[in-house]
């Protein structure tokens, strides 16, 4: 059964902003850093070697961010602004110029950014983009010899010295006729340029009046709009995939649908949840905010070698079993358990979740029980053992005798056909985010296939990587196309290990992956966790809210869920293996339900904590305090610029104090003279105190972990 329900897009592409007039420019040489050449097929089966590329006139060398060699797209999103890095250099000691250039999907260029030597001495030049809409952009790099700066720089130092003044003058009014041939015939700025180059010739005055002539305001202004330059030379183009905002900032929330609104008989068996009681829970999860509501899978489960209670390989008969086991005589992949419902309901429950504003997320779990119709139908699809029986997945000495992996070197093409129907059967039934448990496990190549597929046919989807992993593959499976991914943040625990990890993720592997920050999940308790108690979950849930622009709870965080099964780093009672209802009515009284609707609350007033890459590490005096700053630039925010401060105890068990030395960079100051003053408001509280660069904060987590504050400069 399907019917379309794919969501109307919110996310339409709106036209690009204006591209900016073509400068007039005066090239006397221009050339490429690359050039297309055919490769010469080997005669043997020896690599091929990569084809010459003559080095540009002015050298640009090692652009960020650059994926492959250019070969695969870096990640980008709409409104989101990204660094533009390259080293750029040139022989002797004329000066040179820089820039950026975003282009569009149409080719055309749409934001040409100046570029700062950000590494005086290594010749690093940086500058940052913004794509406005969805696709498929491109951008590089444009350097220019610079005659004016050059000119005027060897004026002032000759003219200071009083040598050869004559010719450096006259070679001022030649430069001046150049800019005047860029100018249009009919434009006044001509007589401008006419009177400077007339003064310049004046010998009777002295050669500093003249030199001003030609290096005065209006004659930078002009130079502005009819910028000179030579040697014009361009770097390949890049590849940047633009995706949707969702991409990118969002607040999940992580459901086993046949948990809510399951009751215990009287007998001891077991009702199930529906899709129907499931949905009766989304003004809850609404109501805190969350606008992404994720379901572990819904499909049919197996019987043979059924889990029990706490992973036990003996199920008691009310055992519904791991929903990770999936297929069963009533279908697969792309079938609805009976006791959850139907299709119909499955389509009320996504209806219900758009109409309050939050996106369906559904689980992507590629493998199956044994009794999935694959096995009779495709048993070609698993490996045999030699004894000639199925393969069980096993992480050793882990074995989970209740899921056969598929092998995708057996009939891959006839795998992935299928794996393609199915998402195709979902995405008809209003699904627009997929979270694929294990990508980690089935070949990086067949993720690159089908997520480039999926982009062409159905952009607005989006994939999430569970991939706890080795970075090799966590970032490959970021950079072949998934959109977002879990990361390493619920073992970062220290002070310097979420600064260095905080860094890395805004600023090494930003043009990679995409994070999300869970706390915890069905699968993950870590010792802090069970240890810290409820200020342990309040710490973690405000660290991963301004941490990172997607994160993530799941269903039980708020009433502080943290009894561990003996010996595992996972909850007991794993609701993985077992109905778990819940008294929501507590986790107001004595959860953090509260504090999970502020932080939602929060990151949605502030763009800077819906962006990843603008961070600043504010040092703290004591290692129990972690202090950073999120900022957005105006480009993305509408012109208006944004900055949060964070402060947060790390120490769950006392009250910590520190002195912070805020970076005040991106507020706009740059401290000199008399001490800047700036006011916060702490949007946890509601309490507004005035600061300087060096604050004195004290956070108790019993009562108040941490400082969510926006800023408002008073000096």
């Amino acid at each position: 059964m399907t019917s379309n329900n794919t969501p109307n897009s919110r996310h339409a592409r709106r036209s690009a902003a204006p591209a900016r007039p073509d400068a007039s420019t005066q090239t006397t040489t221009r050339s490429a850093t690359t050039t297309s050449r055919a490769p010469v097929a080997p005669a043997s089966n020896a690599p091929i070697p990569a084809p010459f590329a003559p080095i540009g006139r002015i050298p640009i060398r090692d652009i960020s961010p650059c994926i492959e060699n250019g070969s695969w797209p870096a990640k980008g999103t709409e409104n989101e602004a990204f660094p533009v890095q390259a080293t750029v250099f040139r022989e002797g000691h004329d000066l040179f110029s820089c820039e950026a250039v975003l282009v569009n999907p149409r080719g055309e260029e749409v934001q040409c950014a100046p570029m700062v030597n950000t590494q005086p001495g290594l010749n690093r030049y940086e500058a940052w983009l913004t794509p406005t809409y969805p696709g498929d952009w491109s951008f590089f790099v444009r350097a220019w010899s610079d005659p004016v700066g050059t000119w005027r720089h060897n004026a002032e130092v000759k003219l200071a010295a009083g040598i050869d003044e004559e010719l450096v003058l006259l070679e001022g009014a030649k430069l001046l006729e150049r800019i005047a041939a860029n100018v249009p015939a009919d434009s006044t700025e001509l007589a401008l340029l006419e009177e400077s180059t007339c003064v310049l010739g004046k010998q009777h005055l002295e050669p500093a009046l003249r030199y001003q002539a030609a290096t005065s305001q209006q004659i930078d202004a002009l130079l502005e709009r009819y910028p000179l330059r030579d040697l014009v030379t361009e770097s390949s183009r890049f590849p940047l995939r633009v995706d949707r905002i969702r991409a990118l900032a969002g607040s999940w929330y992580e459901i086993f649908p046949r948990s809510l609104g399951a009751y215990r008989r009287e007998d001891g068996t077991w009702v199930s949840g529906t899709l129907r009681t499931a949905a009766a829970e989304l003004d809850r999860i609404a109501a805190m905010g969350f606008d992404v509501v994720y379901l572990t899978p819904i499909h049919p489960i197996g019987t043979t070698n059924r889990k029990g209670r706490n992973n036990t390989l003996v199920a008691e008969p009310e055992d519904p079993g791991s929903p990770y086991a999936i297929g069963s005589p009533d279908g697969g992949h792309d079938a609805i358990h009976p006791d959850l419902g139907t299709f119909a309901d499955f389509d009320a429950f996504v209806d219900a979740a758009r109409e309050r504003g939050m996106e369906v997320a559904l689980d992507l779990a590629l493998q199956c029980s044994p009794d999935h119709p694959w096995l009779k139908e495709h048993p070609e699809w698993f490996t045999t053992r030699v004894d000639g029986t199925i393969a069980y997945a096993e992480n050793p000495p882990k074995k989970y005798q209740d899921i056969y992996p598929l092998n995708f070197d057996n009939d891959p093409e006839g795998i992935y056909r299928e794996i393609v129907r199915i998402l195709e059967v979902w995405i008809d039934h209003g699904v627009t985010i997929f979270r694929v448990d294990n990508p980690h496990t089935k070949p990086v190549a067949f993720w690159q296939r089908l997520l480039g597929e999926f982009r062409a046919t159905h952009p607005e989807v989006l994939f999430l990587a569970e991939a706890f992993t080795a970075p090799p593959m966590m970032q490959g499976l970021g950079a072949v196309g998934f959109h977002l991914s879990y990361t390493y943040f619920a073992w970062r625990n220290s002070k310097k290990e979420i600064e260095d990890y905080l860094w890395e993720l805004a600023r090494e592997s930003d043009a990679r992956l995409r994070p999300a920050f869970w706390p915890t999940t069905h699968d993950i308790l870590t010792p802090y966790m069970q240890h810290g108690g409820r200020n342990a979950f309040a710490i973690r849930a405000v660290l991963a809210a301004t941490g990172s622009p997607t994160w993530g709870i799941y269903s039980g965080y708020e009433l502080v869920e943290n009894v561990p099964r003996p010996g595992f780093e996972e909850q007991i009672d794993n609701e993985k293996y077992e109905f778990k209802p819940r008294d929501w009515d507590a986790a107001r009284s004595n959860g953090i339900q509260d504090l999970l609707t502020s932080l939602n609350r929060i990151r949605s007033r502030h763009t800077a904590l819906q962006r990843l890459r603008e961070l600043r590490i504010n040092p703290t005096s004591n290692d129990a305090v972690l202090s950073f700053t999120r900022f957005s630039r105006p480009e993305e925010n509408n012109g208006e610029s944004d900055a949060v401060i964070v402060v947060l105890n790390l120490d769950p068990g006392n009250a910590q104090e520190a002195q912070v030395r805020l970076d005040l960079g991106p507020l706009g100051i740059t401290p000199a003279g008399e001490m800047p003053v700036i006011e916060v408001t702490d949007e946890l509280s509601g309490a507004t105190y005035q600061w300087n660069d060096h604050p004195y904060v004290r956070l108790d987590p019993y009562y108040q972990c941490a400082h969510i504050l926006s800023v408002k400069v008073l000096r």
